[in-house]
């Protein structure tokens, strides 16, 4: 879901590589169907693209249906999709903020729950969300989203632990600087990974039953020492 991000695209690919039968799933349904059209040209394995709006909740149990009713049991659901937006936006209507929240958090979980009933049900398969470093700890410059990837991250935790019991592993990813529309722009002095590394490391997780992935990995020690300063000094940071 979000198929049409570099990263879910590049994920998309791998997979295909190993022969399996790959969805597809965007907003843009047009963009979804190039990129199944191409999967399935180069690899030869049976494609799907469908269209997918997080914030229709109504519509994901019957999605979750329809990809299983075509391709089979679902392995691997990777939620890719994501609304970083302008914080400023949002501070000054409640409606920008609302968008954040119900992309990142509402519409996720929402997707999550109809894909567990379905991979318990199968006794298998694995959930992989894409959060974010931003979500481990509040800051001034995006805490719109961060709180809303932080409540994500939480939640699949606690998923991955009722889960853990069905056989259905789930998968909780960091992301720190991607090349992506997100980053697109920013000067930082940290490193950006490429979607397709990104890609790899995604796959080999869900393969391996990895819990928390922080990609690139140095962000967890980033991280570590960013929640570690008292919040006395860290709300007089510009961060």
């Amino acid at each position: 879901m979000g198929a049409t991000s570099p990263i879910a695209r590049a994920t998309a690919r791998l997979y295909a590589q190993q022969g399996r039968p790959v969805c597809v799933a965007a907003r843009k349904q047009q963009e979804a169907q190039r990129l199944a059209d191409d999967l399935k040209v180069r690899h030869q394995v049976p494609t799907l693209a469908i269209a997918f709006d997080a914030t229709d909740f109504d519509a994901h149990p019957g999605l979750v249906k329809e990809v299983s009713k075509a391709l089979g049991p679902i392995g691997v659901a990777l939620l890719a999709f994501g609304e970083m937006g302008q914080q400023e936006d949002s501070q000054e209507s409640f409606e920008s903020a609302h968008k954040v929240i119900d992309i990142n958090y509402t519409g996720a979980v929402s997707i999550c729950e109809a894909l567990a009933a379905h991979m318990v049900k199968e006794g298998q398969g694995a959930i992989v969300g894409i959060s974010s470093v931003a979500g481990d700890r509040g800051r001034a410059s995006n805490y719109f989203y961060g709180s809303a990837k932080g409540a994500f991250t939480l939640y699949l935790q606690g998923l991955r632990n009722r889960l853990f019991k069905d056989n259905v592993h789930v998968v909780t990813v960091k992301l720190g600087f991607i090349d992506t529309r997100m980053t697109f722009g920013m000067e930082t002095g940290i490193p950006i990974a490429s979607p397709r590394s990104a890609a790899a490391a995604i796959v080999k997780a869900a393969s391996r039953g990895t819990n928390t992935l922080y990609y690139p990995p140095f962000w967890a020690g980033i991280m570590g020492v960013i929640k570690s300063i008292p919040e006395g000094i860290f709300k007089r940071l510009s961060l």
